[in-house]
């Protein structure tokens, strides 16, 4: 066990816990943020990513060694139910959900990738959401409503 410190969600966190836990069991245990979600456990399908700094990242194999001292970003410090980020206003606007199973995931990616590259072209969005899996198959909406939001309806942070 180690006492692990880093930022969640603009917050200061201290936890203590194996170095190789992974940060996804941190998150929806111990801290009992349960927005990240478990899919396949491979780091193939998306569903648990959050943001580290400012990197799109999965956390079902990020150990909690990898933390320490980070800044960690899930769907819960995205947005406010009272004031919802421009990505998840768009989400909802265009229907890019289904399940809403693998939403958290492709709503940080998306949110990374608007970090990095702040007015995509299709191919970037396409590319960068590629590793992303929606089973229901939204990703034309899901690309849709990216795109929206890098046209410049409201903010980014």
């Amino acid at each position: 066990m180690r006492a692990i410190a880093f930022t969640l969600n603009g917050q200061p966190q201290r936890v203590s816990v194996d170095e190789d836990r992974r940060l996804l069991w941190v998150l929806r245990t111990e801290l009992g943020l349960t927005g990240t979600k478990f899919g396949c456990g491979r780091a193939l399908c998306g569903a648990c990513t959050v943001l580290v700094n400012t990197q799109a990242v999965r956390s079902c194999q990020l150990p909690m060694s990898a933390v320490a001292g980070q800044n960690v970003r899930t769907i819960e410090g995205l947005g406010q139910a009272d004031r919802l980020h421009p990505l998840q206003r768009a989400f909802i606007d265009r229907a890019a959900f289904q399940c809403g199973f693998c939403t958290p995931g492709m709503l940080m990616a998306a949110y990374a990738l608007l970090l990095k590259t702040p007015n995509p072209s299709t191919i970037e969005i396409i590319d960068s959401m590629d590793r992303n899996l929606c089973r229901c198959g939204a990703h034309t909406r899901i690309v849709a409503a990216i795109q929206s939001v890098a046209r410049g309806q409201g903010e980014r942070s």
